[in-house]
């Protein structure tokens, strides 16, 4: 299971990143398309896997990594919980605020990678 958490942390800030960019980029226009909000919820989706693994690995493997990295793991989850609470105002403009929340995620899950291991 910490494999997998490992391996996939790249991924899930990398395709993080390229759905919040596409995003930005697509912030002016009227309709988008399905494709988007499918991409937004695959992003959102393997983040909420990462730190579901993230959690397994801990507990099933007697994983420690460190606090600084668990916290940025809880950090993405409260992210994407006050998310969910405030999904309403996100259909004024779905390209930018999703986009500008996967491009946070990104930065979030970017740090997490770089500090395993480290303590406050």
């Amino acid at each position: 299971m910490g494999s997998i958490h490992t391996a996939w942390g790249e991924i899930a800030a990398g395709l993080s990143g390229v759905v919040g960019l596409w995003g930005l980029l697509m912030a002016r226009r009227e309709s988008l398309p399905k494709a988007f909000y499918w991409a937004v919820g695959v992003a959102i989706a393997g983040l909420l896997v990462q730190v579901i693994l993230g959690v397994g690995a801990m507990t099933v493997e007697g994983t420690n990594p460190g606090n600084q990295h668990v916290f940025y793991g809880v950090v993405i989850a409260f992210v994407f919980a006050f998310t969910y609470i405030y999904r309403a105002q996100f259909r004024r403009k779905p390209a930018l605020y999703y986009g500008l929340l996967l491009l946070f995620t990104m930065g979030l899950a970017i740090r997490g990678i770089m500090t395993f291991g480290s303590s406050f």
